[in-house]
């Protein structure tokens, strides 16, 4: 019901005919300070924060707070040493309280780790740059303050409630996850909107407005059997061994998983005479011989679906498929805690994407269709989703997230600027 009085709220706004002088300011200010935006931009992509590198966090944590301080927002920074991550960082600026309080999502953190051999910004001509995080999440965050200085400069902000939340795991997350989350939920709980500052997703040229994402949960399949000399594999006393109840498994998942939104991918599988994972569960040790019946058999993999309910009913049929047990064998499935939950679409989160669309109109540009959600990862948003409406993707463009010559195109940021700044003044009068 929240969602849809919201939707109504949105829908009945009237459509700006033209940009107001305040808007105009906006505009102009956004322009003006492109070549600041870039030294931002270069500034914290040159500090390393992969998301193990705890102090890199933190001092990327501390160039946000001095941007965000002179803006009039009250900035503090949440430790997360018991989720084994640096923090987050927490900045609120308090509005006359008249329109939607409205939560920014961004992350301080990247994949790239202090050993990574891609560390630099790098200019690319006049129109690009590359550097580890340029795109997810600092061009983002370049964007989410080139937005707050020009509706400051403009005298929008000053009205406007905002709370911005910074994590500091976002590409790792800290456990227990109810604890590297609690902040940005509470946040979430204060707000009408969230607005997330990853990055902005295009297809054939055209820029593309995101309302929804799927989740990610990661699962572990442990199957075991009798073990033995391989001449009596099948027999009665003997059994399947734990091999085949493995794969009898995870060709059933093929078989029976499949639906629209849904994915679930198999990453590792070891099994053997022994079969060890390490610590984090990205490697594996096995032994094994052909003349031995294997009574240890694992695999790993990922879930992601568009819908905790969704994601829920998936779960509960992996859970029977892995139920059903050959001869002579047992399994069981665990999901690891951690997972992140999925944005579905709503009409609220539509009605802001229109929202946004007549910010487009009254700027010239283009109107921004609805993203396929299989289209976007997993992300922060979908840990709020449930509570309020929202957009994804008003950061930079880019190419090559995660991967070595990660690129930004540096003019989507005054672009998105401009929209960001905009859509925050209007929802501030709301």
């Amino acid at each position: 019901m929240r969602f849809l009085l919201l939707a109504l709220a949105l829908l009945a706004t009237p459509v700006q005919a033209k940009l107001s002088p305040a808007e105009q300011r906006i505009v102009r200010t956004v322009e003006a300070e492109q070549d600041r935006t870039v030294a931002l931009l270069e500034r914290l992509v040159n500090q390393n924060s992969g998301s193990l590198n705890l102090p890199g966090v933190e001092a990327v944590g501390r160039m946000m707070r001095a941007e965000l301080e002179p803006l009039g927002f009250t900035v503090r920074w949440v430790p997360m040493a018991e989720t084994g991550r640096a923090g987050h960082l927490v900045a609120t600026h308090r509005g006359d309280g008249r329109g939607k309080r409205m939560l920014l999502i961004g992350h301080l953190d990247t994949v790239f780790e202090p050993d990574s051999p891609f560390q630099r910004f790098v200019r690319k001509g006049p129109g690009a740059a590359e550097g580890p995080g340029i795109v997810d999440d600092k061009g983002g965050m370049a964007v989410m303050v080139a937005a707050l200085r020009a509706m400051h400069a403009a005298g929008t902000l000053r009205r406007a409630d905002i709370e911005i939340v910074l994590t500091g795991d976002e590409e790792d997350a800290g456990a227990p996850i109810a604890i590297a989350r609690r902040d940005l939920v509470a946040a979430a709980g204060r707000a009408d909107v969230a607005l997330d500052f990853e990055g902005l997703a295009r297809e054939q040229g055209r820029d593309m407005g995101s309302i929804a994402r799927r989740g990610s949960a990661s699962w572990t399949v442990t199957a075991r059997g009798r073990t033995g000399h391989s001449s009596g594999i099948f027999g009665p006393s003997m059994g399947n061994g734990a091999i085949y109840e493995l794969a009898r498994i995870l060709a059933a998942f093929r078989a029976e998983l499949p639906e629209p939104n849904l994915t679930f991918n198999v990453g590792l599988v070891a099994g053997g005479a022994t079969a060890e994972l390490d610590r984090n569960g990205i490697r594996a040790t096995v032994t094994g011989k052909t003349n031995i019946v294997p009574p240890l058999a694992i695999a790993r993999g990922d879930l992601r679906a568009l819908s905790l309910e969704q994601q829920e009913r998936v779960m509960a049929k992996m859970r029977d498929i892995v139920g059903r047990h050959l001869a002579g064998t047992e399994a069981e499935i665990a999901f690891d805690d951690g997972a992140y939950p999925p944005m579905a679409p709503t009409e609220a989160s539509r009605a802001l994407l229109a929202r946004l669309n007549r910010v487009n109109r009254d700027l010239g540009l283009a109107e921004m269709g609805e993203l396929d959600p299989l289209k976007r990862g997993a992300g922060d948003i979908g840990f709020v989703a449930h509570l309020l409406p929202g957009l994804i993707g008003l950061g930079a463009a880019g190419e090559r997230s995660h991967a070595p010559g990660e690129t930004v195109d540096l003019a989507t940021l005054p672009r998105q600027a401009k929209r960001a700044a905009i859509l925050m003044t209007r929802l501030s009068r709301d």
